[in-house]
């Protein structure tokens, strides 16, 4: 990929680039839906993500092009931007309006992206564009950012100059992941650990639904309204800053508070999917995968069942996943309703897994999944 971005620099700005670098995308291994509960999850960087090529260029403008998308934009040098429409480049220049509080950078840069993470499936392609700018300025201007504050800026980007209330896991995997480890965050107090995950004769298979995640954004706002009311009523005895603090023997000393039977279950789910973390840790840990596998399909069980945000597409893939022999384990990941399953997968099946498994999905859901085998990766860095 370096060799042929290389070239196509060459072939679209007539300069060869002075500086390469790669983030990758990301999933969630396990702990869904509890970022936003003060949680803890599992993300890990996968080896599908992003390549950025630069050279400083004499015109002072900021050239933005990409081979994934048509849109390409030419923007002065200058203190500060505003996002304009919806277009890939305002996640990049978001970057450079955050760099631009802080540093003054006096030198045009020409910048083409690549990228091989499928748009909209839930692997954080935004979140790796945003870290690949912010890495590779802080590399190539010596800016002085430590390792913690490039997620931090991209999460700000995200949250200030896009306008999605998102939280950090998606840029903290992909600015910290490591080859065969998992991160395990406190996505309240961004403590982690780093955990060694690997996959030995398995890979993961990354499989996309291919159903566009229209109903995703209402229903997060829905699921964090009703984590927001067990709090609130929860707190009528207990004094907690927020769900999981909980463990599951002081959720039913204290369950009656909740009145909406349907709030109790989203509780429960974020409950006992924030132990599934430790559990899954600890199993990673001690090299059990099949222990791992359980976890995962016990969580994509409480997705379904008590939070209600799988649907049709991401159920058919999990209930393949389930009976076919060289998976040990599988589940949703990401918002949910659509997106991305992911999946332990034996290594030397992925065509035949491949090939049934879309047999049975066209049969139930009526066109094809898209498989992504991926190993579990390094975060940003120079290439």
């Amino acid at each position: 990929m370096k060799a042929e971005l290389i070239n196509k620099f060459l072939e679209i700005y007539g300069h060869e680039p002075t500086a390469n670098y790669f983030t990758p995308g990301r999933v969630n291994l396990i702990g869904e839906h509890i970022d936003y509960n003060g949680g803890l999850v599992m993300p890990c960087a996968v080896t599908l993500g992003t390549w950025l090529s630069m050279a400083p260029n004499n015109n002072n403008v900021i050239r933005f092009k990409s081979l994934n998308f048509p849109e390409s934009q030419e923007f002065p040098l200058q203190s500060s931007y505003t996002k304009t429409g919806s277009e890939w480049f305002n996640y990049p220049l978001g970057v450079f309006h955050e760099v631009l509080k802080k540093h003054n950078i006096t030198t045009g840069l020409d910048l083409l992206f690549s990228g091989n993470i499928p748009i909209g499936s839930g692997l954080s392609s935004s979140a790796s564009i945003e870290v690949a700018m912010a890495y590779a300025l802080n590399s190539y201007f010596n800016l002085g950012y430590e390792k913690i504050e490039i997620p931090l800026l991209a999460q700000k980007v995200e949250n200030d100059f896009i306008g999605v209330n998102c939280g950090i896991m998606d840029q903290f995997a992909v600015a910290f992941g490591e080859t065969n480890k998992a991160i395990v965050l406190n996505c309240d107090t961004l403590n982690y650990n780093i955990v060694d995950c690997n996959l030995g004769d398995y890979s993961l298979a990354i499989i996309n639904t291919n159903k566009p995640r229209k109903l995703a954004e209402s229903k997060y706002n829905e699921r964090v309204a009703e984590c927001q009311t067990a709090l609130k009523q929860l707190n009528q005895e207990v004094s907690l800053n927020n769900l999981c603090e909980l463990n599951a023997e002081k959720l039913s000393l204290h369950s009656h508070l909740i009145t909406d039977p349907t709030v109790l279950k989203r509780t429960t789910h974020v409950v006992n999917e924030n132990d599934r973390v430790n559990l899954a840790a600890k199993a990673l840990n001690e090299g059990n995968l099949i222990e791992f596998g359980r976890l995962m399909y016990a969580s994509h069980q409480s997705l379904k069942d008590l939070y209600e945000v799988t649907g049709a597409e991401l159920d058919a893939v999990v209930e393949f996943c389930s009976g076919y022999e060289h998976v040990i384990g599988a589940r949703m990941t990401g918002a949910g309703f659509g997106g991305c399953a992911i999946a332990l997968l034996k290594k030397g099946q992925e065509e035949d897994f491949t090939n049934k498994l879309n047999d049975f999905y066209m049969e139930r859901i009526g066109y094809p999944t898209a498989v992504y085998i991926s190993e579990i990766g390094n975060g940003a860095s120079v290439i």
